[in-house]
């Protein structure tokens, strides 16, 4: 019997999600899968307690070794009626740079499923502008030695070639500039539908946002409230002084105030908490909203991108520069 007392998330229509003219809805707020020293039987019981408490889209790559403890769960949750049908979930996953070639993207998008025991995805994502030496096994950092340039209209082709078959309902990219993204679009049949990145308040992505409304594509947050209590996370956002003033005046925790922001910017976001009273509150940010006040405050807010990649710098690969493979967008 499926819970009737959960949260209703609101969700964003996907602009490309369909070559039938049937449209796919992405909830605004989903719960991650990276972490650190991945224990799959933690991620398993937090998901489950997640459905319970109402997420129904669920962020998960290949790169982050999630992919089968996030279909056992959802096969747990269907099992015992947490949902009714794997149509009410929502269910992302990402290319890696190995596999960023036109001959192995089908194939990887398969091996997902496969880990996933899933017949389909709801959005696949590049992760990355860069792809890499296949490999039979991830490993990240990637040697330097081992970047290589992508050929993004060959690997979106057959990006757009998945979609086709129904592997996956709907397309996107993650962590691209607008440069980068200009070039997809230069040649896309099927456009972006999404363009996940790190954004906070703390790291605005003002000029991806503007980009991402003015195309029809929707920019989802990665790392919210700064990626807090993982190796790449950092304290910046949870500490800053002006989101704490903010949170206690309206009597909300900072990542509520973080996450209302993202979703006033027109934004959706994945954030990562297995722990139930944080998940709860993490979705209690659709009933009140932040102040014209509290806006300029937060657009005063020093910017620093908290996840530079130097690891995807090299005098010898694609991108020699932090410029180059940000394409300066600060």
């Amino acid at each position: 019997m499926a819970n009737s007392s959960v949260v209703k998330i609101p969700e964003v229509k996907l602009s490309s999600s369909s070559t039938s003219g049937h449209h796919r809805n992405m909830p605004v707020i989903g719960m991650g899968s990276a972490a650190d020293n991945l224990d799959g039987n933690n991620l398993k019981l937090a998901v489950l307690e997640a459905i319970k408490v109402g997420y129904r889209h669920f962020d998960t790559a290949s790169v982050y070794g999630s992919e089968k403890a996030l279909g056992d769960a959802i096969a747990e949750a269907l099992r015992i009626g947490l949902v009714t049908c794997r149509e009410e979930l929502f269910i992302a996953s990402k290319l890696w740079c190995t596999e960023a070639h036109s001959h192995l993207v089908k194939p990887a998008l398969q091996k997902s499923l496969s880990s996933l025991q899933m017949a389909y995805l709801d959005l696949y994502l590049i992760h990355w502008p860069i792809s890499a030496k296949p490999v039979e096994k991830h490993i990240y950092p990637i040697p330097e030695e081992e970047l290589q340039p992508m050929n993004y209209k060959a690997v979106w082709e057959a990006m757009e070639e998945c979609q086709r078959l129904g592997l996956t309902k709907s397309i996107g990219v993650s962590n691209f500039s607008c440069k980068k993204l200009e070039t997809i679009l230069s040649f896309a049949t099927i456009p972006p539908s999404v363009n996940q990145v790190e954004m906070n308040p703390v790291w605005q992505q003002r000029k991806l946002v503007e980009f991402g409304k003015a195309n029809g594509i929707v920019i989802t947050a990665f790392s919210p409230l700064g990626g807090i209590g993982s190796s790449w996370g950092t304290n910046r956002v949870m500490d800053n002084e002006t989101l704490n003033h903010i949170a206690k005046a309206h009597g909300k925790t900072v990542a509520q105030v973080c996450l209302r922001w993202i979703i006033e910017q027109g934004a959706t976001a994945i954030a990562k908490s297995f722990n139930r009273e944080r998940m709860m509150q993490n979705l209690e940010i659709f009933d009140w909203a932040l102040t014209d006040d509290d806006r300029a405050k937060i657009n005063q807010i020093p910017q620093l991108r908290l996840m530079p990649k130097e690891e995807f710098i090299s005098p010898h690969g694609p991108f020699k520069t932090l410029e180059e493979l940000w394409d300066d967008e600060s």
